[in-house]
């Protein structure tokens, strides 16, 4: 599959420092991703935005809204949630949480539509969109060139890479070319994955040992697998590695530089008609000062935008 990203509440189990305890915390955080596997998908209706003043419903934008979207009145919206703290699992054990719900239900609410979030694993998502089953792909997607050749991307947060590792490691990465011999642990579909798969080709034309590439089908079990010495390395987007880094208790920490930024967006199916109403909604939670107050509320505020646009990938 061709590229396609990246990709607990607050009070997640923290991950220890010895090998126990580590499975235990880090099993327990997994088990608050779904009410059945990591590969089930099952729907809830978040309920984050609660905390936050819920935009009133600006008629211009919501008359905007296709008739097939407005009809029902909600937007069907699939999360990865291992994802923290972009999207992840309450303490409820089944509700989606994070700043990309909070934006999502806020600019549902400015588009005069409420929004209902399903789990899903993350590659799965824009295959989803693309026949049909989610109206919108709210799961930290870069947008990329490659993607845009099966959905539409409207942007709205900025993202860099980070290398994570346990404490008591000491691994050297500088660049991209320092995995070559290392293992690493990323999320299946993203574009850490393909990165590394990249690098591997580069390593083993220079003479070097390829990196050992452990790909997992969730965040919760890439922490897992560099919190438990399992893979030397992690590569993640920023945010979510240094959120990993904040809730494991001193067991892990962030390595190297971050790489690159590149723009989140949020994915819609080709020729729905959802791109203009939604950008126009996500700049008037700009000018109000709801957007700010979102990305705050995570921790995240460094990745704001003031740019939002429609497809627009770097690479």
């Amino acid at each position: 599959m061709p590229n396609f990203q990246t990709r607990g509440s607050t009070n997640m189990p923290k991950l220890f420092s010895s090998f126990g305890a580590v499975v235990l915390a880090v099993v327990a955080l997994a088990a608050c991703g779904s009410s059945k596997s990591s590969t089930t998908t099952t729907s809830s209706t978040s309920t984050s935005a609660s905390t936050l003043t819920t935009p009133a419903t600006d008629a211009a934008i919501a008359a905007k809204v296709p008739a097939a979207i407005k009809s029902k009145g909600t937007l069907v919206v699939a999360s990865d949630a291992t994802y923290a703290p972009n999207e992840f699992i309450a303490s409820d054990g089944h509700t989606v949480v994070g700043m990309d719900p909070d934006l999502v239900n806020a600019l549902a609410a400015v588009m005069g539509l409420k929004a209902h979030f399903i789990n899903a694993t993350f590659d799965t998502i824009i295959p989803g969109l693309a026949a049909g089953r989610y109206d919108l792909g709210a799961s930290s997607f870069t947008d990329t060139k490659e993607r845009e050749k099966t959905v539409d991307f409207v942007t709205y947060f900025t993202a860099g890479e980070s290398f994570y590792a346990k404490s008591s490691s000491n691994p050297t990465i500088n660049s991209l070319s320092d995995l070559c011999g290392k293992s690493v642990a990323v999320e299946k579909g993203t574009t850490e994955e393909e990165e590394v798969k990249a690098q591997s080709a580069k390593c083993v034309k220079e003479g070097k040992p390829a990196p050992t590439l452990l790909v997992f089908p969730t965040q919760n079990g890439t922490n897992l697998a560099v919190a438990s010495g399992r893979a030397e390395l992690g590569m993640a987007d920023s945010p979510v590695v240094d959120y990993a880094v904040k809730q494991s208790g001193g067991t892990l920490k962030v390595v190297g530089p971050t790489l690159a930024s590149a723009p989140y967006g949020l994915a819609f199916p080709k020729g729905t008609g959802m791109t203009e109403p939604t950008l126009e909604a996500l700049k008037v939670l700009m000018a109000d000062g709801d957007y700010t107050k979102i990305l705050t509320k995570w921790g995240v505020q460094a990745g704001a935008i003031t740019n939002p646009g429609i497809n627009q990938a770097k690479s």
